[in-house]
């Protein structure tokens, strides 16, 4: 049986995200992401190979050398999933400054009525 992989399974590994940070920023090729890394050539290559699976990256041979480049799109699934709990605990936060507002409000105005 063949694991699914998604997004979320990409970008949960420290050396994945810095992949994908390498190559974000100009197509890459695979010798130049191994050396990056202290870990071996196999270890970059599975790495890789989650990358294209999860539709992170394509890889293209350029004579020689196979150059990964990015493909960021599915990253905007990850950002829809952040968005909903950005906007959850925006209004949790809101509502509770709200509280120690109305709380700090109410305390002051007992001082001042028992001074």
């Amino acid at each position: 049986m063949e694991a699914r992989r998604d997004v979320f399974q990409a970008i949960a590994d420290p050396t994945r995200r810095a992949i994908i940070g390498m190559i974000a920023k100009e197509p890459t090729n695979v010798n130049t992401i191994a050396e990056q890394f202290d870990v071996s050539r196999q270890a970059i290559s599975l790495h890789l190979k989650i990358l294209a699976e999860c539709g992170l990256l394509s890889m293209r041979q350029q004579g020689r050398e196979r150059i990964c480049e990015a493909r960021l799109e599915k990253l905007g699934e990850v950002n829809e999933w952040i968005t909903q709990y950005k906007k959850f605990w925006t209004q949790k936060l809101d509502a509770l400054e709200s509280y120690l507002n109305n709380f700090t409000d109410n305390t002051a105005d007992k001082k001042h009525i028992q001074s």
